[in-house]
């Protein structure tokens, strides 16, 4: 599955993907190939932040 189309974007340009925050720690999480099926999912930057949400109560995972 391909990128996301976003206006203006030239190939290989990293700045024209789609970026949102991670709902534990707030950094940006820039698109990744691998999320490609499940963008709307993600939740977290990183496993540590995954696994941090869980034990606070924070997020659903």
């Amino acid at each position: 599955m391909k990128a996301p189309k976003v206006a203006g974007a030239v190939k290989g340009l990293k700045a024209a993907l789609p970026v949102k925050p991670c709902q534990h720690c707030g950094r940006p999480m820039g698109w990744r190939k691998r999320w490609a099926r499940c963008w709307d999912e993600v939740r977290h930057c990183s496993a540590a932040c995954r696994r941090q949400a869980g034990r606070r109560g924070g997020g659903d995972g």
